[in-house]
């Protein structure tokens, strides 16, 4: 390796390993593809330093937004600065397959547990495997692609409708460019698609653009949207753009000029878009809204042909089909002796009479015993378990079943993160407090947990002398001290009919 960073093999091997969060690996890859330049590695404090005061890297280039790696402080206690021999940290893949070695040079406290890290990286491996892993050309090979001249660059986040695509044929139109859409595949989930399901349908628009060229760019959004917009128009440039297409607003930098598109309408007098004040109001029809979008698939209507072009809508119906055809967890929580677990064991025998989909019952104690056997009650061994049935629950609902969780689940953010599993795999997610209250649940109290917490014989117990969060973003709210089982049940699939999860169902007389 170059600039004096010379790791023999045995160095590589007995090195530290790390797998980043995924927006930590897009930058990752941004940063070993070039697309960052000049940032060869992640940043040090003083380029952190730098950035905030003055907007610049600690050697004065002008640079938009932080790019950072943290990573638990036990791994980075044995890392030795002063020896290079000693400071290498191989990061890896969520599978464990080396992506790159990084150089530590620097490393500082950022919240309890976790340091930041700082220094350059360079390739290992093959450069990565996945999904449509053929697009992920980097901005050398991309610029040695391009026509000479403009170049009008498109961030595709989300799939590409009519009236997009008449404002990107418009503006190719009017700069005499060659087109580069760059879709951003550095998240789980873009625009509320999979990465290879947006893929897919920015591909499905292709005939309809004028003379394209299609990159996949492991960009993950940042918190704010200047960042993004600068940080998007940084790597836009990096690949060869001269001029961004953007609807986020009017921005420039990284050299670009960015444009921002009259809004269009639709004309039903000829069936063409057009600038929407240059339409009669009794001849417009604005472009539906992303709500107006998902609701038509979520209910499983087709969406019109003078909206979006049918390759681009037969492509959106397989990704996101409709609700009672689609995923779903059901994560009940409460305390122990609330009724969850019954709740949950009825509505699987209902769900599984209906035999729409797959269910499976991921109840609390089996977990316990069979997925998360050697863990305690500690709080953070009540969040892995907690994270542990919501990937497994997220995962049998990637593949269109059931999941139904009924775990105590104390905890909001173990709570929030099984949602955010569910949702990053494509399916939907039920939220059910079963709010018994304590005293209620201390009566009936089948297991004599209770009864031992209050005697001193048993400690972690929530509710007693462990704390229970109660949700606040709870789908659906039960009480079992005044509806019977059957009655709690049939108010969670009156919710499930009501929300489109499940087909409704003729009572029998």
């Amino acid at each position: 390796m170059s600039n004096g960073w010379i790791l023999p093999e045995d160095v590589l091997r007995d090195a530290p390993s790390y797998a980043p969060r995924p927006a930590e690996l897009a930058d990752l890859e941004l940063l070993l593809t070039g697309a960052y330049a000049p940032l060869s590695g992640f940043m040090t404090r003083a380029d952190l330093a730098s950035l905030g005061r003055r907007g610049r890297l600690a050697d004065g280039t002008s640079w938009p937004v932080p790019v950072t790696l943290q990573v638990p402080a036990a791994l980075a206690d044995g890392l030795e600065l002063a020896d290079p021999a000693r400071r290498a940290l191989v990061l890896t893949d969520g599978e464990g397959a080396p992506v790159a070695a990084m150089d530590v040079i620097d490393v500082w406290p950022t919240r309890d547990g976790t340091v930041g890290v700082g220094g350059a990286v360079r390739r290992l491996g093959d450069g990565g495997h996945g999904p449509f892993q053929r697009l992920r050309r980097g901005p050398d090979e991309v610029r040695g692609l391009l026509p000479p001249g403009r170049v009008l660059g498109v961030f595709a986040d989300r799939a590409l409708h009519r009236p997009q695509l008449a404002q990107i044929a418009h503006a190719a139109r009017t700069l005499g460019a060659h087109l580069l859409v760059l879709i951003p595949v550095g998240e789980e989930s873009s625009g509320g698609l999979p990465a290879e399901a947006l893929v897919r349908s920015v591909f499905a628009a292709r005939d309809r653009m004028p003379p394209a060229t299609l990159v996949a760019v492991p960009l993950a959004r940042r918190s704010d949207e200047i960042s993004d917009a600068l940080l998007r128009a940084r790597v836009a440039a990096a690949y060869g753009v001269t001029h961004l297409l953007s609807t986020e607003g009017m921005l420039s930098g990284a050299g670009l000029r960015v444009l921002v598109p009259r809004e269009l309408a639709y004309d039903n007098r000829d069936g063409q878009w057009r600038w929407r004040e240059d339409i009669p109001p009794r001849n417009r029809r604005l472009a539906l809204g992303q709500h107006e979008i998902d609701d038509l698939l979520d209910r499983g209507f087709p969406l019109p042909e003078w909206h979006t072009p049918p390759a681009v809508a037969r492509e959106l119906a397989r990704a996101r089909p409709p609700r009672r055809h689609r995923g779903l967890v059901i994560f009940l929580t409460g305390l122990s002796g609330s009724g969850k677990s019954t709740i949950a064991r009825t509505l699987a025998d209902v769900l599984r009479e209906q035999g729409d989909r797959t269910i499976t019952l991921l109840d609390g104690d089996v977990v316990r015993r069979e997925l998360s056997a050697g863990l305690g009650f500690s709080k953070a061994d009540r969040d892995l378990n907690v994270r542990r049935i919501g990937w497994v629950a997220a995962e049998i609902a990637r593949h269109r079943g059931v999941g139904i969780c009924c775990p105590i689940a104390p905890y909001a953010a173990a709570r929030s993160t099984a949602r955010e599993m569910a949702q990053a795999a494509g399916a939907g997610f039920l939220l059910v407090h079963v709010a018994t209250p304590l005293a209620v649940c201390e009566q009936r109290d089948r297991k004599g947990l209770y009864a031992r917490a209050r005697a001193g014989l048993l400690t972690g117990m929530t509710g007693i002398d462990d704390p229970y969060e109660e949700p606040t973003d709870a789908d659906l709210v039960v009480d079992t001290s005044d509806l019977t089982v059957e009655e709690a049940v049939q108010r969670v699939l009156e919710h499930l009919t009501e929300t489109g999860w499940v087909e409704p169902r003729m009572q029998p007389a």
